[in-house]
């Protein structure tokens, strides 16, 4: 953990790019928001890895496993970066449904005892949504969880159908 916290405080991003605290354990920064996720997985923690697993020593086992996991968690990231890109195409989507096959085979391989989950399954539909719909941002969830974050903390007197939008008004019936 130490080289990866000493990669993100080094690592230098333009400012347009969400901000990761340093320490990722720390409970002072509080829960990762999306976009912090996305930066940290997309940017920071493959720059780590690779930084860490790319020199591989043919004659070591636990070498050329780690350089593995490394290949088949750049794919993800390349999927990832693909499908949440602001623009798309037939080829888009033909580049992220390679990178997301050489992901879940990549898993297979490398954790045969690992079932894969029904997220796993449906990732490999992004690339059929991409063709129908376009770019991820023009309907993925990140604007819902925004809205849910705003109202878990909106004050409300634990009413259901009953909210205290202002201290001064009283509860005000929605129902």
């Amino acid at each position: 953990m130490a080289q990866i916290w000493s990669d993100i405080e080094k690592l230098l991003t333009p400012t347009w790019v969400t901000s990761v605290p340093p320490k990722l354990d720390d409970p002072n920064h509080g829960k990762l928001k999306a976009d912090q996720w996305r930066a940290l997985g997309t940017i920071h923690l493959p720059v780590s890895l690779i930084h860490l697993w790319s020199m591989t020593n043919d004659s070591d086992p636990w070498s050329m496993r780690l350089h593995k996991i490394l290949e088949v968690t750049l794919s993800l990231v390349s999927a990832v970066v693909i499908a949440t890109s602001y623009t798309t195409s037939p080829s888009h989507a033909e580049a992220y449904l390679h990178h997301m096959l050489r992901y879940l085979n990549g898993i297979r391989e490398l954790f045969p005892e690992y079932d894969l989950r029904p997220n796993h399954y449906m990732a490999l539909h992004i690339h059929e949504y991409l063709l129908l719909f376009g770019p991820v941002h023009s309907w993925w969830k990140f604007p819902f969880e925004r809205m849910i974050g705003l109202l878990q903390h909106m004050h409300h007197n634990g009413k259901i159908g009953m909210f205290s939008f202002f201290p001064i008004c009283g509860d005000i019936s929605i129902l």
